[in-house]
């Protein structure tokens, strides 16, 4: 699912940042999610909180992504190709 759908349909507050060379998603999941875990496979960022898991899809241009939680709130950096 994309940044959209995953926020409309989990509630949770998202931002989007563009770059010239890169694009900053922040997902907030608030402070139950401290002992969350993140990871990227393929082209998918998969967030498990508990027993809960998420997978937001990422855009087809990325060439990396880079992602880490702190204090329930995730941070996917994205490069997009030259």
């Amino acid at each position: 699912m994309s940044l959209e759908q995953f926020t409309r349909e989990e509630g949770q507050l998202a931002r989007r940042y563009e770059y010239d060379d890169a694009t900053v998603m922040a997902v907030d999941f608030g402070t139950e999610a401290t002992e969350a875990s993140v990871d990227v496979v393929d082209d998918t960022v998969i967030i498990v909180i508990a027993d809960d898991q998420y997978e937001i899809d990422l855009p087809e241009t990325v060439e990396r992504a880079h992602t880490f939680i702190k204090n329930g709130v995730l941070t996917v950096e994205l490069e997009d190709e030259r």
